[in-house]
């Protein structure tokens, strides 16, 4: 298995299995909207491939939250016939690692705390996903001490500038 940082070429491969590991209809959850017309984050999207091809996948983009930068994880997947091999682990660890090294402050995502606590996600108060998400599933990460304290209000598009 090899580490790959995802380059445009890969687009389509990426959403082909996003596709795969998703319910159809994915594109109509609300990060989803967040994410319509802004570029990921790059430098953390990765790939994770064998000899037979795209193994797993994960990307970063670029939100706001009350005029604070914040990077929204996900969506991450690994191809069916990978899970229960650690992958997703792999690609949370290693993005989250690059993030803090690039300087990033704090990570939200939207899923399931009882997994994602494993890698340091709470759930967050204050923080408004656009409806129809669960409060309970809105999860937070802090790659700088103290850096979600003050953040609270709607999650919206990131504003270049």
């Amino acid at each position: 298995m090899q580490l790959f940082q995802e380059t445009p070429a890969d687009w389509w491969e990426v959403e082909a299995l996003y596709d795969l590991c998703f319910a159809p209809g994915r594109e109509a959850l609300s990060s989803y909207r967040l994410r319509e017309g802004v570029a990921p984050v790059a430098d953390l999207c990765l790939l994770l491939r064998d000899e037979n091809g795209l193994a797993a996948a994960i990307r970063y983009w670029p939100v706001q939250i009350g005029g604070a930068e914040v990077l929204l994880l996900g969506p991450i997947a690994v191809h069916p016939t990978h899970q229960g091999e650690g992958l997703g682990g792999w690609l949370m660890r290693e993005s989250l690692g690059r993030a803090a090294r690039l300087g990033f402050g704090r990570v939200l995502l939207v899923g399931d705390e009882p997994y994602y606590r494993r890698f340091g996600f709470t759930r967050l108060e204050g923080v408004i996903m656009p409806p129809p998400t669960n409060p309970a599933r809105v999860l937070g990460l802090e790659l700088e001490a103290g850096a979600w304290q003050g953040v609270r209000g709607e999650v919206g598009k990131h504003l270049p500038g």
